[in-house]
């Protein structure tokens, strides 16, 4: 392949990945506008993922399996969710690769999660958008959780991660909603 191919092909890759995130961020921006704390940490089962406070640090629970049967999570965690997998990616990506997910806490309320996201996300975007054509196809910046995979594969899955934690913030916000009415 000559270098005219693969500045085409890195093009439409990339391409590719702004539009997946994009779409997903925008479900998540449906999901979270409006959302008040009381939601934010209602819990739709008493057994589930949630976050709590521990001497003024919110913190997540963490599954010990993957399993239905450890309960549904709440908003709060799973915003928490997505602030821990961006941070992990944004450190091991770009950074020196020594967060741990302890050193991932929860803000508390909506309204400082959804300013960590959106902090987060451009610091994402801007890192991909900076990122040379090479470094998108190698997978020299893989590193958590993944390694081997190309750098683009991992953007992929970074999306697809998004989504699927839009989709379930959107499915407790129709629980809670009609839970409460």
């Amino acid at each position: 392949m000559n270098d005219n191919n693969i500045q085409k092909s890195t093009s439409s890759i990339r391409d590719t990945l702004n539009f997946q995130l994009q779409i997903s961020w925008q479900i998540l921006d449906i999901h979270l506008t409006g959302l008040t704390d009381d939601e934010y940490h209602w819990r739709p089962a008493a057994k589930g993922l949630h976050v709590s406070n521990e001497s003024g640090v919110w913190r997540a629970d963490w599954p010990e399996s993957e399993a239905y049967d450890i309960g549904p999570a709440n908003i709060a965690w799973l915003t928490w969710h997505i602030t821990f997998w961006w941070s992990m990616a944004l450190d091991y990506s770009f950074g020196d690769g020594t967060l741990s997910r302890e050193e991932v806490s929860c803000p508390g309320n909506i309204k400082d999660t959804k300013e960590t996201i959106i902090r987060l996300r451009d610091k994402w975007e801007a890192a991909v958008a900076e990122l040379p054509d090479d470094e998108l196809l190698s997978s020299e910046r893989t590193r958590w959780p993944f390694i081997d995979k190309p750098f683009h594969e991992f953007a992929g899955w970074l999306n697809l991660e998004l989504m699927k934690n839009a989709a379930e913030i959107g499915y407790c916000r129709f629980l809670y909603a009609s839970q409460k009415k």
